[in-house]
């Protein structure tokens, strides 16, 4: 389909990577797939729907680089718990009493509660081979999904596992929304070899890799005593940081973790609600950005966050590091959105795809209502998405050129059908 989004106020990219966003008013031409032009409409361009930009704001959507789209229906289920006795003692048991139905279900609430809020890729580690993707397939959602693994050695459990994610991989070869990566779990999960066995089968497989890394204290001091380094010096040593790699929290790290993960051009996600919730801690994020770290953002699952609100996760952002460095400079509005945008698409190699308001582009894109107490006056829309803004401003939401949602409507998914699923499993497993 052909769409003009109409003389709309939109947030543009910089003159280079550095240089700060602009916020212009513009018109955006869609055809098919991507995104024809920005500015002026193209001689002959007739589009088939016309979007009013009056009073509405154009963002590249989102990109939440770390989640576990089938746990939305375990939020607040495992709340005020140490990060061990949350995983073990009440995540574990829902998860071995889960089908691969249910895993299905969690994603269709997970994809509908990020796309009410902009959210257009998410980068997601799961269970259930094929039941996130087959979510994401049918929403029109665009994510990348990592298979999570645990092993011993070269044990049977672990190669089971990544059979499966080659399987999934396979299986949904015939949609472009979908990508794929392997998922080591954590350094808690998989022992030395097993880490070994995943770095050279992702090379041998021209795959990424995404992983828990560095997310506690007990996890750093366990690593410590049972290979004699940090997880960061583990993942360097057993190859995983050989391919495209990223690392999801890096809360625990010290300057040498920092060296490594910026001599190999890891990408981080920090996940600040989580870390919070579960007691972690604060990511060093201005010392992994002044080393020249790609920063991006993540929600983390919603049995921990407890939302997959990406705009939610800006603010927080923002804010703890102002007051953790004592500095109303530190991670600015502007350094946020570019890692909740351009800086995630980079951490997913698809920077030259999405995470900007590009002619070219894929046309992944989000609009949102500047009338709301939250946006207006419009003042600087840049800082209202991390200062004032809530999420629910979000009116449209266009993946692949296709309008998934509109006036706040999802038209690729039941709702309701997904409401009564998700209720539905909490009450067989156990609230």
């Amino acid at each position: 389909m052909n769409i003009e989004i109409k003389d709309i106020l939109a947030i543009l990219p910089g003159e280079n990577e550095t240089a700060p966003q602009r916020v212009e008013r513009t018109s955006v031409c869609i055809e098919g797939k991507r995104i024809k032009a920005v500015g002026e409409v193209p001689a002959g361009f007739r589009p088939e729907k016309t979007i009013d930009g009056k009073d509405r704001l154009l963002i590249p959507g989102l990109v939440n680089c770390h989640t576990h789209s089938y746990m939305s229906f375990m939020r607040n289920v495992a709340d005020d718990l140490s990060f061990m006795d949350w995983l073990f003692g009440r995540i574990d048991p829902i998860e071995q009493k889960m089908t691969d139905e249910d895993a299905y279900w969690g994603a269709c609430l997970a994809i509908v509660e990020m796309m009410k809020s902009g959210t257009t890729c998410f980068n997601d580690m799961q269970m259930n081979i094929c039941q996130t993707s087959r979510a994401v397939k049918e929403s029109g959602m665009r994510a990348v999904i990592s298979r999570g693994l645990v092993g011993s050695g070269n044990d049977e459990a672990g190669s089971s596992r990544l059979k499966q994610a080659y399987e999934e991989k396979a299986a949904f070869a015939d949609c472009d929304r979908l990508s794929f990566r392997l998922g080591p779990h954590a350094p808690y999960t998989c022992d030395e070899a097993f880490l070994r066995i995943v770095a050279e089968e992702a090379k041998k497989n021209n795959m990424g890799i995404h992983m828990h890394l560095s997310e506690s204290r007990t996890e750093i001091e366990n690593c410590r005593k049972d290979y004699g380094a940090s997880p960061i010096e583990l993942a360097e040593r057993t190859g995983l940081f050989d391919v495209p790699f990223i690392a999801a929290h890096c809360v625990q790290v010290d300057e040498k973790d920092m060296e490594i993960l910026a001599r190999h051009g890891v990408s981080v996600v920090t996940n600040p609600a989580s870390n919070m919730k579960l007691g972690n801690g604060f990511a060093p994020v201005p010392e992994m950005m002044a080393k020249g770290i790609n920063l991006c953002l993540g929600t983390d699952g919603a049995g921990s966050n407890n939302a997959l609100n990406m705009i939610r996760e800006m603010s927080l952002l923002t804010l703890i590091h102002k007051g953790t460095h004592l500095s109303p400079q530190c991670v600015s509005a502007e350094e946020a959105f570019r890692m909740a945008t351009i800086q995630g698409a980079k951490a997913l190699c698809m920077e030259n795809e999405i995470g900007s308001v590009e002619a070219g582009k894929k046309a992944d894109l989000a609009i949102l209502s500047l009338r709301r107490p939250s946006m207006w006056p419009v003042n600087n829309p840049v800082a209202a998405l991390s200062y004032s803004a809530n999420g629910s401003e979000t009116e449209t939401v266009i993946i692949d050129g296709e309008i998934t949602m509109e006036n706040g409507k999802i038209l690729t998914m039941d709702e309701e059908r997904i409401y009564f699923e998700t209720e539905r499993i909490m009450e067989r497993i156990g609230k």
